[in-house]
């Protein structure tokens, strides 16, 4: 059953809503690489991560996700120049979604913008168990037990299928994070410099 889920963040200032969400219609994965950990330090909230430092993220199309207050203070970053489009809030450095860029249908809503508690169902039931707990060698104490070392590679023709079905209905856009005539980002990406990057890396080096 596809329901939609409140979007907010941990001050309110910034909502939401996630449209046509279950199981079915995206993927949910836990993720222990070094950049989601980064992105954590970076915004000073590492409670995003669980106790291995795994981030939970929900894979979906743009088109389900709007932004209907607060869009003025959303906030965007890169790793490095080519790394992923991580989103945030600038009030409460509150983590959003990360995106591969306008022409790609894609972003990964990252769980504590998810009110699933205003929605009245819990996250498993809302939008699955993970499908995959992935990088799994850069997790805190090492690979937790059922996790993968790097990709889980039984999943990528599921969300091979899924990014080809959102392209051809072309549900990327409208896009809360794009702008529709330019492509270029809603706002500037700020991208760290080698030393920041050094300072939320903590003992790992291989930033992508």
């Amino acid at each position: 059953m596809a329901t939609e889920i409140p979007l907010r963040c941990t001050c309110g200032k910034v909502r939401g809503v996630a449209t046509d969400v279950s199981p079915d219609s995206g993927g949910r994965i836990v993720c222990y690489c070094d950049d989601c950990q980064a992105f954590a330090r970076f915004l000073e909230r590492s409670e995003v991560m669980n106790a291995a430092g795994g981030t939970d993220i929900f894979q979906m199309p743009p088109s389900s996700v709007r932004i209907t207050e607060g869009a003025d203070l959303l906030r965007c970053m890169r790793l490095s120049e080519k790394g992923l489009i991580r989103w945030y809030t600038d009030c409460c450095r509150t983590p959003v979604v990360n995106t591969l860029g306008a022409r790609v249908p894609f972003v990964g809503l990252i769980q504590p913008f998810m009110d699933h508690e205003g929605s009245g169902r819990s996250r498993d039931d809302v939008i699955g168990k993970p499908l995959a707990h992935i990088f799994g060698k850069y997790a805190v104490g090492g690979v937790p037990p059922g996790a993968h070392p790097r990709v889980a590679l039984g999943l990528m023709p599921r969300f091979a299928r899924l990014l080809f079905g959102w392209w051809i209905a072309g549900k990327g856009e409208p896009s809360a994070f794009f702008d529709p005539k330019t492509k270029a980002p809603r706002a500037k990406p700020r991208v760290l410099s080698a030393a920041e990057r050094q300072a939320v890396n903590g003992a790992s080096p291989n930033l992508r």
